[in-house]
C-alpha cells in the first residue's frame, strides 16, 4: 500500500492545542453497522454491557524533556525516549549542531548541576551516559513531554491534563499519553463500573516514535518502534471467558489494542516485554472487537491502524465527515468509538 493514500487535509484549525474545560466535553463520533452517529463522550455507557469488557492503558507519562547546555554553550532540548540500565537513556536531542560523541550536556536546576555523556547513536536517538540516576532527574525537574504539533509551552494545566485520571504512577515510564484515556474521570468509570461492566488494565509504555510520521511510500517497509508491554494471565484469561460468552472487548486507544493483539498474536497466555508491532490494512484483528480512540494525524501510522481497523474507505468517509463537523483533532481532541469491519 502507498503512503498517499493515508493523507489527508488537516486544517490547522482543527488541532486541539489545548484540553476541554473537562475531560468528559468531548464530541463522541459513532461508527457501528457502518452507520455514523455524532454523541458526546457519555453515549458510551449506551453502547456497553454488562457482558463487556473495557480494556485501558494505565502507563503513566513521565515529565520527559529537559534543558540543558553543551560544553560550548549552546542550548540543548533533550527529550527522554526511553531509560535503560547503568544509568543510561535513550534520548532525541534538538541542537542547533548534531551532538558528537564524547562531548557533555549540562543540566542546572536548584543550583544543582548534572551531567551527561553521549555514547553516539542508536537508531534515531541518543544514547546518553549519566553521571547518577537519571530517574529522580527527569522526575523532579522535567516538564510534561506534550506532542510537537501542539507547539506552545508546557503549563501548569498541562502537567494534569497530558496524564489520565487512572495513570499508575508506578509505571511512569511513557512520554506520550495514551490519549482516549484522557477524556475518561473518575466519575464517568464509577458510572460504567455500576453497570456490571469489567474494566481492566494493561500497560504498554508510549515512546516518542508515536509521533514518527511513515515516511517509506510502501508502508509495508515501515518500521514500527518497539514498546514495552505487560499484559498479565489473569487479563487475558477474562478476555477469553468474555469471548467465550458473546461479549465485546472493548480498546481505550491505539496502544492498548496493539498490547492486546500482540499478546493474542501467538497465543500467549500473558505478555511480559516489547512489542514493535505494525498494524495496516490487511492484518487479521483476533481480540478487539471495538474502539475508542482520537483522531490522529495524516501518514501516521496511528491511522494506518486505524484503518486495517475498519476500513480504508470507511476511514476516508469518516474523517471527512469529522472535518466537515469541525470536530477537534489530535492528543487533546474529540473522540471516535469504531466497530471492527472485518473485510
Amino acid at each position: 500500500m502507498h503512503l498517499d493514500q493515508f493523507n489527508y487535509h488537516l486544517p490547522e484549525g482543527l488541532i486541539a492545542k489545548h484540553p476541554p474545560q473537562n475531560r468528559t466535553d468531548a464530541r463522541l463520533l459513532l461508527f457501528i453497522n457502518e452507520v455514523i452517529k455524532h454523541k458526546q463522550i457519555s453515549a458510551l455507557s449506551s453502547v456497553i454491557t454488562e457482558n463487556d469488557i473495557l480494556v485501558l492503558n494505565e502507563t503513566s507519562v513521565i515529565p520527559a524533556r529537559l534543558f540543558g547546555t553543551k560544553e560550548t554553550g549552546g542550548k540543548v532540548e533533550v527529550m527522554l525516549e526511553k531509560i535503560i540500565e547503568d544509568n543510561r537513556t535513550l534520548v532525541q536531542i534538538k541542537s542547533s549542531r548534531s551532538i558528537k560523541k564524547k562531548s557533555s550536556i549540562h543540566f542546572m536546576y536548584d543550583d544543582q548541576t548534572f551531567s551527561a555523556t553521549c555514547l553516539g547513536r542508536q537508531d534515531k536517538f541518543y544514547l546518553l551516559k549519566w553521571d547518577d540516576d537519571p530517574t529522580p532527574i527527569f522526575l523532579s525537574f522535567g516538564t510534561t513531554p506534550l506532542p510537537p504539533y501542539i507547539n506552545r509551552a508546557t503549563t501548569l494545566e498541562d502537567q494534569l491534563r497530558y496524564q489520565t485520571v487512572y495513570a499508575n504512577k508506578r509505571l511512569q515510564q511513557s512520554v506520550a499519553a495514551p490519549t482516549a484515556g484522557l477524556h475518561f474521570d473518575l466519575p464517568m468509570l464509577n458510572e460504567l463500573e455500576k453497570t456490571g461492566l469489567k474494566i481492566r488494565y494493561l500497560s504498554l509504555h508510549v515512546g516518542a516514535g508515536t509521533y514518527t510520521p511513515v515516511t517509506s511510500e510502501d508502508i509495508t517497509k515501515h518500521k514500527m518502534h518497539a514498546e514495552e508491554v505487560a499484559v498479565d494471565r489473569e487479563l487475558v484469561q477474562e478476555i477469553l471467558s468474555v469471548k467465550q460468552q458473546d461479549g465485546k472487548v472493548f480498546a481505550v486507544g491505539t496502544t492498548t489494542l496493539r498490547a492486546l493483539e500482540a499478546t493474542f498474536l501467538d497465543s500467549r497466555t500473558e505478555f511480559k516485554g516489547s512489542t514493535d508491532l505494525f498494524i495496516y490494512p490487511g492484518f487479521q484483528f483476533k481480540v478487539v472487537d471495538y474502539l475508542l480512540t482520537n483522531f490522529h494525524q495524516p501518514k501516521s501510522s496511528l491511522l494506518m491502524l486505524v484503518a486495517a481497523f475498519i476500513g480504508l474507505e470507511n476511514l476516508k468517509k469518516i474523517y471527512a465527515e469529522a472535518i466537515e463537523m469541525q470536530y477537534r483533532f489530535l492528543s487533546y481532541g474529540d473522540a471516535m468509538l469504531l466497530e471492527r469491519h472485518d473485510l
